[in-house]
């Protein structure tokens, strides 16, 4: 068991009206510390709140979510790809999350569709069949996504081989 940290940050603008905020005018800006030292800039999505109360160019909960399947199931990936005996070059996943009402109505992620394009070193690489049992393995032993009940889907991306 390990405990994994992250501090959430928001403050009101002090000089805003109390009456702004009872109306939902204030900023969504806030900041994430986590424990490793990395500190991001987050806000609300543009998408859900008026685009005056949120930062565009600060990733929102919903990416933030979508990064941790997407990172969780590269490193697996990596590890397992390692352990197998074949060298990963590079790995892309343009993965990308839907927000939609779920069953009971409520908006919730409900598909994450990773899109994972690895390109593996030299001639010593997977067939088809094992890069999806590879890949299969990843989600299976990812962490965040045994720790998620919405659909994730992942659909490898095939690119050219490398040298």
């Amino acid at each position: 068991m390990s405990d994994h940290l992250a501090t959430t940050h928001w403050q009101r603008d002090a000089t805003a009206p109390t009456a702004d905020f009872h109306a939902q005018r204030y900023s969504r800006q806030h900041r994430l510390y986590f424990d490793g030292g990395a500190t991001v800039s987050a806000s609300a999505s543009p998408s859900n709140v008026l685009p005056r109360w949120a930062d565009a160019a600060a990733v929102d909960p919903e990416e933030l979510f979508v990064a941790a399947l997407s990172s969780c199931h590269m490193l697996w990936f990596l590890s397992l790809a390692a352990a197998a005996g074949w060298c990963v070059d590079d790995y892309r996943d343009d993965a990308v999350g839907t927000l939609a009402r779920n069953t009971n109505g409520d908006l919730a992620m409900t598909v994450v569709l990773l899109r994972p394009a690895v390109r593996f070193n030299g001639e010593h690489r997977p067939n088809a069949g094992q890069l999806q049992q590879l890949h299969h393995d990843a989600h299976r032993r990812c962490f965040i996504a045994n720790s998620v009940t919405s659909e994730l889907r992942i659909e490898p991306v095939a690119i050219e081989a490398g040298p």
